[in-house]
């Protein structure tokens, strides 16, 4: 049965689903914790500079990993 399997494509395949399936959401709930987790805002009630940029780059490392893949596929890609 091992002759119909390619174990390193299958072992490609399911490092891809893990990061992209489990570590996509995974920066975005990130992002969102750090604007609106415990903490969240100061004294003052604004989101502390550190937390935004934090969060920022959460998003859009999302967003450009959509984007991407979006592109790779309508470039036809496989």
């Amino acid at each position: 049965m091992s002759e119909f399997v390619e174990w390193g494509a299958l072992g490609q395949v399911v490092l891809f689903g893990l990061l992209v399936g489990a570590g996509l959401p995974a920066m975005f709930a990130l992002g969102v914790r750090s604007l609106a987790g415990p903490g969240a805002r100061g004294d003052d009630g604004q989101v502390p500079l550190v937390r935004r940029v934090v969060a920022y780059a959460c998003f859009s490392t999302v967003v450009l990993a959509v984007l991407g893949a979006v592109a790779y596929i309508a470039a036809g890609g496989h």
